[in-house]
């Protein structure tokens, strides 16, 4: 008996493809490189689909509207503000029960550290740019959402936070080692 012909040759290039070809209705996403997770070799890329929805550093960095040293002065504040933070923690079921009276737990060294990284910080950048930070990487404010908490909303007030908002970035970058002297220093006409 003869075999069927098969209609459609294999392409092992389409294999592999594990990108998503669905997204839900209101997503919002941008394509970065990424390292292999799976790779045989070191330093081989793939590409994946990163949500920006919600990520106010992350669609100003896919829109590049700010460079790689800001983006990755930015998440380092971001990790270091997520690393002090104290907020509300889950009940441990593994631990004693005592009359609902719980102990603190008590501060880490990397928590320390954080702290200590966040006070330079907040006075390199002054008042009103901490404010301006914490505003945009914490809080997850746009430019419009922080004019109308100052009530100033004119499009020349956006504009001025947005510019003050990079230079911020470029002070973190700065302060967390990202960048030089020489590089945070870059004029105007080229970003």
């Amino acid at each position: 008996m003869a075999r069927a012909r098969r209609n459609k040759s294999y392409r092992l290039a389409n294999l592999h493809d594990r990108r998503s070809r669905e997204l839900p209705f209101n997503a919002e996403v941008a394509e970065i490189e990424i390292d292999n997770p799976l790779a045989l070799d070191p330093g081989e890329k793939i590409l994946a689909l990163r949500s920006i929805r919600s990520d106010p550093l992350g669609r100003l960095h896919a829109h590049h509207q700010i460079d790689e040293t800001q983006y990755r002065g930015g998440r380092a504040f971001q990790s270091d503000w997520e690393r002090a933070e104290r907020g509300p923690q889950a009940v441990d079921p593994t631990r004693e029960y005592v009359d609902g009276a719980r102990t603190r737990e008590p501060v880490t060294e990397s928590q320390r550290q954080a702290v200590l990284r966040l006070n330079r910080v907040e006075r390199e950048l002054g008042t009103d740019g901490a404010a301006l930070v914490h505003d945009v990487l914490v809080l997850g404010l746009t430019m419009d959402q922080i004019g109308q908490r100052r009530a100033v909303r004119t499009q020349r007030w956006n504009d001025y936070f947005a510019r003050r908002f990079r230079e911020c970035l470029d002070r973190l970058a700065l302060l967390y080692g990202f960048a030089t002297e020489a590089t945070a220093q870059r004029p105007e006409s080229r970003r």
